[in-house]
Formats: C-alpha cells, structure tokens, sequence
C-alpha cells in the first residue's frame, strides 16, 4: 500500500528524486559500455559487468591499500577497466570474429570469461565485503532548503557530475570526432568500412577499451553509492544494464542515458511510497520495462537495424 501521508509531502519527494538520479545516473554509465559494444559489433558482453566488479576492487585497492585520493582512485579504475576490456577482446572476442563463429559464440564466451573473473576476484579478495576508508568523502551532507530540506551527499554530487561529464564526453566522442565516425561506420557494416580503409580491428580495440573506461567508473561509483564492494557486486547490476539497454534502445546511447535514469527512479520511488517496496522494486521496475516494450518493442529510441550507427 502507498502511504498516502507521503504524496503531499513536496520535500520527501524531491528527496527522492535526488536519490532516484543519483542511482540512475551510474545505471546510465555502466549501460553506455553495454550498448556501446552491441552497437558496434552486435553482441551482448556478459563479461562487462565481472569487468565493473574488477575496477570496484582496483579503486579500493589504491584508495584503501596505496592510500591515494578519489581522483586518482577513479582514474585508477577507469583505465584499468579500458585495458581488463581490450584484453577480453584478445582472449575472447577476436579469435570468434576472425573464424567467423556463430552469433551466439560470443556471447557464450562472455560468459565463461565472467565466471573466471568472479572466481578469481574470491580468490584474490574473498567473499567478504570491502569499503573505502572513511575519508574518502566529507560524511556531512549538503541541504537544499536548510536542514529540513534535501539532502544531497557529496557521493551523490560526484556520481551525478562524473556521470554527466562521462555522458557528454561520449556523445562528443562518437558524433563529433574521426574515431567516433569510424566507430560509427563499422557499427553500419565492417565490410562497408573496410573498404573505405577504416582499420576494423583498430576500431574494435578502441571501443573495448572506451567501454571498459565507462564499467570502470560505475564501478567506483556504485562502490561510493553503496559502500559495498564484493565479487557478487557484477551480477547485481548485469540484470539492470541489460534492461536499460533494452529499455533504450540496442546500441542507442541516449536511450542507455535515459533508460538508466527511469530505472534509477522507479526503484527509489518504489522503495520510497510503497510499504516493503524494497521488496519488490524489481518486480515493479521490470512490469515497467514490460509494458514500455509492449508498445514500444525496439526500446524507447530504438531504430531499424539498418540505422543503428
């Protein structure tokens, strides 16, 4: 039941509001490398989120271990993320490709690469859960409207800002630069793009490694939203990323921005006015998704196949 008590309170629903953007926000960035890998080589990379798990731990090891600052943390995990990506499309993407396997190959290879990171990070981490040192962020938060009013942490202000700069910086990328042409021409047809003498392979790396950036920053993000950070973490938000990617759009990318920050509120929003909402915000937040796609069914800013770049 909804508390009725609640839907007149404007501050208890901006407050929501804020916590629902923040958490889409990361939904957002983490669906960007999902959709940005499908778009260009039509498949679905089920080791991005083993690959987001690996760059939580990699932020934790150089803020808690090496006792370095926040930026250098988030740098940290980006690029360690970009370059976790590029060698996954070594191992387990290139060769497929180059023998011509079976739409599905890939995919299942995804798959098997994922149980292995997550077997090792056990192994390397355990099960238990990590946190950043209790520094990382200043605990007060900020009040909009005095202390009565919204509150916004300082964690919350750096997902949205990191997030929107990431955003933007992408879209920059693939509309108003050379490689964001060719990445968009291989996504058209590789074939096509050859012969226009676009190195494939090369474009391929680079987008590897641009979505392997994008995991490495929601990982940290999530890890500072939740201050959770285990092995397990991937598969929490694996389902979410695939549902805003669909929820969006197959390799659109506006639509991945979109569809995270919907799901980010429907979740906040449910768990806010519904008794048990965290109960089943998932069962909410997926009826959603179900009717969106019923009318809808190539996602919100979905296109034919042949428009997709």
């Amino acid at each position: 039941m909804v508390d009725a008590s609640l839907l007149t309170n404007p501050v208890y629903l901006l407050q929501n509001l804020v916590d629902g953007l923040a958490r889409g926000a990361v939904y957002a960035v983490f669906a960007l490398g999902f959709t940005l890998i499908f778009g260009v080589l039509d498949i679905v990379n089920l080791a991005h989120a083993s690959t987001f798990m690996w760059c939580a731990f990699a932020g934790w090891v150089v803020m808690s271990l090496l006792n370095m600052p926040l930026i250098v943390g988030l740098l940290a995990s980006m690029l360690f993320g970009g370059l976790v990506a590029v060698v996954l499309e070594f191992v387990a993407f290139r060769p497929l490709r180059q023998e011509g396997a079976e739409r599905l190959s890939p995919m299942i290879s995804s798959i098997g690469v994922s149980i292995i990171m997550v077997s090792l990070a056990e192994a390397a981490f355990s099960a238990q859960t990590k946190k950043f040192p209790s520094g990382v962020l200043d605990p007060k938060p900020l009040y909009i409207g005095g202390t009565d009013g919204v509150r916004v942490s300082w964690g919350q202000l750096l997902i949205v800002v990191v997030s929107i700069v990431l955003m933007v910086a992408l879209g920059y990328l693939i509309r108003r630069t050379r490689t964001g042409m060719a990445i968009r021409a291989v996504a058209y047809s590789q074939r096509a793009a050859r012969l226009l003498g676009i190195n494939v392979n090369r474009v391929v790396v680079i987008t590897f490694f641009v979505g392997g950036v994008l995991a490495g920053a929601a990982g940290i993000l999530i890890g500072l939203l939740t201050n959770n950070i285990s092995p397990s973490m991937g598969s929490d938000i694996e389902l979410r990323g695939l549902a805003v990617v669909i929820l969006g759009g197959l390799g659109n990318i506006e639509g991945a921005v979109v569809g995270g920050l919907l799901l980010g509120l429907v979740e906040t929003f449910t768990i806010a006015y519904f008794d048990q909402g965290s109960d089943y915000k998932d069962a909410i937040a997926f009826i959603i998704l179900f009717l969106i796609l019923l009318i809808r069914p190539n996602g919100l800013f979905g296109r034919q196949e042949a428009n997709r770049a």
